[in-house]
């Protein structure tokens, strides 16, 4: 069933549909275990956690052999994880994926953390036998996938099942053409203007990107959150549980309306622009260029199909979220510099459904910053206020 996926002329992103059939016809299967149907989304599939998670003395890749080849002399010590076991922070961690691959010739796969995995500055990437690469998963590839868990602000309690990262298939070449994201734009707007002219539109880049910037409109419920250095167990099968002033303090910006980031510290942050996408794109926030500052923002990378777009293409737009961090010295940002690029690609199909609540999509909402397993509504200035209570 799946092999009919040749007969379609163009390339693009796998949309759920095809998805479905691909684990139908087991070119993506897990054994025992049922992929479950909350995993589809739009343009992606969310991997499930193994049952066992090797502490590692540090990262690797396999290159001319296998994964497990290479464990035993870099394995620490072996964490059954099927009822749940913690990962400490600051340590280095390979998990099997229960999910396995079987891509037929002319398909091939990329690998990304979700989207509450990167706003836990969780860093996970996905291992593959024989490849000098992360996440990139190459035509034709046949076997078992590892994803490396490296949480960088707080220690996490995991379980098999649970889901950190995302896997997409493509068919093809999935690079749109020179200015077709401008044209979409002009029926279906893509691209909001920054905070402060809402209702005015701007227009992506002619390459098919949009420059992000950070939202640094000083308010007194501040712009954002940092990660505190010192915080308890965060249990990820929790969710809208935990308190924010456990595990975050607010950002706000100076006067200016500049910020400086401090050196290997986690900000959650909104960009400035909104963003709309239509159901026949994708997009991925791509790697920052280093020579513009040693700044991280994306974490989690994949956007769907219909963020902040709506069903019926009347959303107006949403503020993606940025996964900050400097790197070697303090980095001072302001209003419009552009910190990060978003790259849009074409879809193999528009998905029958788009990201929003029918698929269980968590952040179409405006507004919300932290992950799913706070409790949500809660403002930096509340926060700030229930600091002020408890200290």
């Amino acid at each position: 069933m799946f092999d009919s996926i040749n007969e379609i002329s163009n390339g693009g992103i796998v949309p759920s549909a095809w998805l479905r059939k691909a684990v139908h016809d087991d070119i993506i299967s897990s054994g025992k275990y049922k992929i479950q149907e909350a995993n589809f989304q739009p343009a992606s599939l969310d991997l499930s956690l193994g049952e066992k998670a090797y502490s590692l003395v540090c990262s690797f890749l396999p290159l001319t052999g296998s994964v497990e080849s290479k464990l035993p002399e870099l394995q620490i010590s072996e964490i059954d994880i099927r009822d749940g076991a913690i990962l400490e922070k600051g340590r280095a961690y390979l998990i099997p994926l229960l999910e396995e691959l079987r891509l037929p010739q002319g398909i091939r796969a990329k690998t990304n953390p979700k989207s509450s995995t990167g706003r836990l500055d969780i860093f996970t990437r996905v291992i593959t036998d024989f490849s000098d690469q992360f996440d990139i998963i190459a035509d034709g590839y046949e076997g078992r996938m590892y994803l490396e868990v490296f949480s960088r602000s707080f220690t996490v309690k995991v379980q098999t099942g649970l889901s950190l990262n995302q896997i997409r298939l493509f068919k093809g070449d999935q690079a749109c053409s020179p200015g077709e994201l401008q044209e979409a734009h002009q029926s279906k707007p893509i691209l909001f203007a920054a905070t402060g002219q809402q209702g005015q539109l701007t227009s992506p880049n002619f390459d098919n990107t949009i420059g992000l910037s950070v939202d640094l409109k000083g308010t007194s419920e501040g712009i954002g959150f940092r990660a505190k250095k010192n915080s308890a167990l965060l249990d990820l099968s929790r969710i809208n549980h935990y308190h924010p002033a456990d595990f975050w303090e607010p950002v706000y910006a100076d006067d200016d309306e500049r910020l400086i980031l401090e050196p290997e510290e986690f900000y959650l942050l909104s960009s400035a622009e909104s963003v709309g996408i239509p159901p026949e794109f994708a997009a991925e926030m791509t790697a920052y260029d280093t020579s513009s500052g040693e700044l991280r923002t994306h974490y989690a990378g994949f956007f769907d199909p219909g963020f902040g777009h709506g069903e019926d293409g009347r959303l107006g737009g949403i503020q993606p979220v940025l996964e900050v961090r400097a790197h070697d010295v303090p980095f001072m940002i302001g209003p419009g510099q552009k910190v990060c690029t978003l790259a849009f690609e074409k879809m193999l199909e528009a998905p029958e459904e788009w990201y929003g609540p029918k698929v269980g999509s968590s952040y179409q909402e405006a507004g919300r910053i932290l992950s799913k397993h706070f409790k949500p509504g809660v403002s930096t200035r509340q926060l700030k206020m229930f600091e002020g209570r408890v200290g």
